[in-house]
């Protein structure tokens, strides 16, 4: 077992928000788990300590930046001068001995730097050398997305790093490969290293872009305007050189008799984790979350447990936070919840929803119905999509999601946003609509 150091890692919490009173018979339990890791990123002694990264650490950490260099991209031009111009912006965010490769992607994934199938260890001088590599970037060529995932992972795994993270630029449908050899690859690289994924322009397919980022635990976005890219791709690095702790697992134990119904996280993003789970012993099992700097996220925990009369109490699920090692131990990060249950004939109590778990249940719904909205809208269906998007607008009024608000208003004419009354509006921008796909999923904090 590694020893750790206190001082040189994030210190994470867990807390519980729930309403634990059941009436007579009940068996669904509902609880928001907040978890939040703070005060990381001072250099300390962790001995052997494998997956943990202190902030400025840098062999701790290897990126690889894919960048399609598909014959779209050169239009317009723009497009690969700001992919050349937003990579060497990432370049020189990257911190000093962070292992690095930046990748050319078109129907095969070619190493434009450092090459030869290695990584460079950033300084002044490699990052210099790899700007200058960018000038050979071209556009030309198909698109095969798990050629360059692929590739990503292979100079990834070469370095003994505990952070890995790629970042991924597309402005197009993956159509030089089946949909199938995608999955294929990101199965292979998922629990690998986490991947943000950006689609530039309005030519991509939203679910494929997103589809990457979830599968890799990294986030989603677009990014309409060419000239936008170096600022998203600055912030992105900046985010990954903050990651300390790498493959956290949130671990769930059970007691025998209960059943859990589903995981997902639903802060800052909704994110199913229900089938990701991988068995931890008796009656446990751990749900992976990723990378994780100084931050706060929020998961819905729904479980289902035995019948019981009034009077009796249990405990539904005890929440702990892991990291796996690679000798198939795991280092417990010391942050626990419980999740309980108690049966009572107070109806006011075993009625009362708890302010988290609904608020965050109406965020998850928000993030469907758009999705459903816009999918009844491209097929043609009117009265659907006029129905789920007005229901959509309800919802990000009532749970003061601005942001998302914005966005639906340029798609639809919002007549009374509390009642959800809208009309589909007859001419919509297709970065609009394409915006608010990929956002869709993007939540707000409940007020507490």
């Amino acid at each position: 077992m590694a020893n750790f150091s206190k001082s040189n890692v994030p210190q994470f919490s867990v807390d519980v928000y729930q309403n634990e009173y059941l009436p007579e018979g009940g068996r669904e339990v509902n609880a928001i788990v907040t978890v939040s890791a703070t005060g990381g990123g001072t250099v300390g002694s962790a001995v052997g300590a494998p997956h943990l990264y202190a902030a400025g650490r840098g062999p701790d950490a290897a990126v690889a930046i894919m960048v399609d260099c598909s014959g779209s991209m050169d239009y317009p031009p723009t497009k690969m001068r700001g992919a050349r111009e937003a990579t060497a912006a990432a370049i020189d965010t990257l911190h000093d001995g962070v292992h690095f490769a930046v990748i050319g992607g078109t129907h095969v994934a070619k190493e434009v730097y450092p090459g030869n199938g290695r990584l460079a260890v950033a300084d002044a001088a490699t990052r210099g050398q790899a700007k200058e590599a960018l000038r050979r970037l071209s556009a030309g060529g198909g698109t095969a997305i798990g050629t360059w995932l692929r590739l990503a992972d292979r100079l990834l795994s070469s370095a003994e790093v505990s952070i890995r993270h790629g970042i991924l630029l597309t402005d197009g449908r993956n159509e030089h490969e089946s949909p199938q050899d995608l999955k294929a690859a990101l199965d292979s690289c998922a629990g690998r290293f986490t991947c943000d994924a950006r689609g530039v322009g309005t030519d991509w397919e939203v679910k494929e872009v997103t589809g990457i980022a979830s599968a890799l635990l990294g986030t989603a976005d677009i990014v309409a305007d060419p000239a936008a890219l170096s600022a998203d791709f600055t912030q992105m690095m900046e985010t990954a050189m903050g990651k300390e702790v790498a493959d956290v697992a949130l671990r769930l134990w059970t007691p025998v008799g209960t059943e859990i119904k589903f995981v997902k996280q639903v802060a800052p993003t909704v994110e199913e984790l229900t089938d990701r789970r991988t068995g931890a012993g008796p009656r446990a099992g751990d749900y992976p979350t990723g990378s994780w700097g100084d931050e706060s996220r929020d998961y819905h925990v729904c479980v289902e447990v035995p019948s019981a009369g009034v009077g009796q109490e249990m405990l539904a699920a005890r929440v702990s936070l892991v990291v796996p090692q690679g000798d198939g131990s795991v280092h417990n990060l010391g942050a626990q919840g419980l999740v309980k249950a108690v049966w009572t004939d107070d109806m006011v109590a075993s009625t009362r929803i708890n302010a988290q778990v609904a608020h965050y249940t109406g965020q998850a719904e928000l993030a469907q119905v758009i999705q459903q909205g816009l999918d009844l809208r491209k097929s043609g269906d009117v009265d659907g999509a006029t129905a789920k998007l007005g229901r959509a607008v309800q919802l990000a009024s009532v749970s003061g999601n601005a942001d998302t608000a914005k966005l639906l208003a340029k798609v639809v004419d919002v007549v009374d946003a509390a009642a959800g009354t809208v009309r589909l509006k007859a001419r919509v921008e297709e970065a609009d609509e394409m915006t608010l796909e990929t956002r869709s999923t993007k939540t707000v904090r409940v007020k507490k």
